[in-house]
C-alpha cells in the first residue's frame, strides 16, 4: 500500500542517504519521456521540501532540457536489501550551471567531481513510499569510476569546448550549456 507525505522526514532522508542509486525521469510536452539512472553518492536532501544531485557529464542531457520546458521531476528510490522499500519525490526542478546566481549557494553542499556539469535543484511537492516486495535483494560491488577518469584526462577548456557543442537534447530542445568550470567557495 502506499503512503504519501507532504515532506521529507528524518526516516525518508536516512533512507535516501543509504541508496547507492536512484532514478530520476522527466518528460516534455512531446517526445521521449527519459529515465537515468544515477549513482556516485551525488544526492542530497537539502531541506524538507528540497533536494538536489550533481551532475557529471555524460552522454546526454535530457534531464536538463525536459525541466527547461515543463519542470515535472520524478525521483525514486529502491531498497535492494531488507526491509523493501520504494520512495519516490514529485516535484519540479531546475538545472543550476556554474555561471548562474544559484551556483555559490548549492554547490558547497556537493563534491565536486570531474566532469561537474550542473546541480538539479529539485522543490518536492510530496513523498510516496510503498512496498517494494517485487524490488530483488541485490548487493553492491563497487562504484564504478569510468566517468571520472573519462573527465579527469580533460582540461576544463577541452570539457567547455565539448559541451558548447551540445545544446539540444535528443529530441531538438534547447539545452544550456557550462561557459565557466565549476568552484565552489569556503564555507
Amino acid at each position: 500500500m502506499a503512503d504519501f507525505f507532504d515532506s521529507i522526514g528524518e526516516k525518508h532522508a536516512a533512507f535516501i542517504g543509504k541508496q547507492p542509486i536512484f532514478f530520476v525521469a522527466t518528460a516534455a510536452g512531446e517526445g521521449r519521456i527519459n529515465l537515468s539512472p544515477k549513482g556516485m553518492d551525488c544526492f542530497r536532501v537539502l531541506g524538507a521540501n528540497r533536494v538536489g544531485w550533481l551532475d557529471v557529464g555524460g552522454s546526454g542531457n535530457e534531464t536538463h532540457a525536459h525541466l527547461a520546458v515543463d519542470g515535472r521531476i520524478t525521483v525514486m528510490f529502491c531498497a535492494f536489501e531488507s526491509p523493501a522499500l520504494i520512495l519516490r519525490l514529485y516535484g519540479r526542478g531546475k538545472a543550476v550551471l556554474p555561471q548562474d546566481d544559484g551556483w555559490a549557494e548549492i554547490a558547497p553542499h556537493f563534491t565536486q567531481l570531474p566532469g561537474t556539469r550542473q546541480i538539479f535543484d529539485m522543490t518536492v511537492e510530496s513523498l510516496q513510499t510503498s512496498c517494494g516486495w517485487g524490488v530483488p535483494h541485490m548487493t553492491l560491488e563497487r562504484e564504478r569510476d569510468t566517468l571520472s577518469k573519462y573527465h579527469a584526462k580533460a582540461t576544463d577548456e577541452e570539457r567547455l569546448t565539448k559541451w558548447a557543442g551540445r545544446t539540444q537534447s535528443i529530441d531538438g530542445l534547447p539545452v544550456r550549456v557550462p561557459t565557466a568550470p565549476p568552484t565552489v567557495a569556503n564555507r
